[in-house]
């Protein structure tokens, strides 16, 4: 056990160069069981039966279907529908954010990170700045790099990745980018990121986590912020 501790103490020092904190949103900077994503998913099929004119359930494999095979339901409505892609994203982001509670834990832990907090997510800009006033840390994230940004090219498509990196000048071998579907950290990883897989039972989320391109892997993100801040300060 005390050779492990050693070890976990031994790659947690790697972070010491860290100047830049990446975070995906949604299941990554709240937990999963909030079920954010279910309220959006609800949504994402009401938009389909509408204007594709559809029932439910074929509505809800469009979705699915979109979603596994062109890395977001939007970017598949976008190629085979000619969607507007502002109205979609305004239509699905108009939930009730009120069951997602303050974290002061871990806005006390991204704080003491030292350098730059970007959030770098296939959702929008309204919506990240929503969910992180809900948690109480949104004074952590000045810069936000949503799905407009991306020219609405979700990850892991590469592009996003490159255009996140020029327009904030960021340091690849001086980042981590946090996660919670395993294949959108490999773009990362192959730009000389670290990375850190928020660990899921999802099979979608799974999909590649033993992977070479996963650095860390993270039961709970701000415990291992915690850590880090302990590794880093020592």
């Amino acid at each position: 056990y005390r050779r492990r501790s050693r070890y976990i103490n031994y790659k947690m020092k790697e972070l010491n160069k860290i100047k830049y904190w990446i975070f995906d949103l949604d299941n990554t900077l709240y937990s999963a069981t909030t079920n954010v994503f279910g309220k959006i998913d609800k949504k994402m099929c009401e938009f389909i039966m509408e204007n594709l004119k559809v029932p439910r359930d074929q509505a809800l494999k469009i979705k699915n279907e979109y979603f596994h095979n062109h890395g977001t339901t939007l970017n598949g409505l976008m190629k085979k529908h000619d969607i507007d892609a502002h109205h979609f994203l305004e239509f699905v982001h108009d939930i009730d954010y009120d069951f997602l509670k303050e974290n002061p834990k871990l806005n006390q832990q991204i704080k003491k990170l030292p350098g730059e907090k970007i959030i770098f997510t296939n959702g929008s800009k309204k919506h990240a700045k929503r969910v992180i006033e809900r948690l109480g840390i949104e004074s952590n994230f000045e810069k936000i790099f949503d799905i407009v940004d991306c020219d609405f090219i979700p990850k892991p498509e590469v592009e996003p990745y490159q255009k996140l990196v020029k327009k904030f000048n960021i340091e690849c071998e001086k980042s981590i980018f946090f996660e919670d579907i395993a294949r959108n950290l490999e773009p990362a990883y192959n730009m000389s990121m670290k990375t850190a897989w928020i660990e899921s039972n999802d099979p979608y989320c799974k999909k590649g986590f033993d992977g070479n391109h996963i650095n860390y892997t993270v039961k709970n993100l701000t415990d291992f912020l915690k850590q880090t801040n302990e590794s880093i300060g020592k």
